[in-house]
């Protein structure tokens, strides 16, 4: 029986990681002013792309605790 790399709880932030990266280039590319210099393109976007890439970092050194 081959066992995976990571825990459930692990893929499930992964998930949550890719999803926030996916809604933050959308929101990039969603603004309005030329070349992304209004508020989605220069705020908004980057933190939660940056919230993206801090999920995905914690989702690979998540160790869960065992259960006793």
């Amino acid at each position: 029986m081959s066992k995976l790399a990571f825990g459930r709880r692990n893929y499930q932030l992964m998930v949550l990681g890719v999803i926030l990266l996916a809604v933050g280039f959308t929101v990039m590319a969603m603004d309005k002013e030329p070349y992304g210099f209004g508020f989605l393109g220069l705020t908004l976007s980057p933190i939660i792309v940056l919230g993206g890439f801090i999920t995905e970092i914690f989702a690979i050194l998540y160790t869960p605790k065992e259960k006793k």
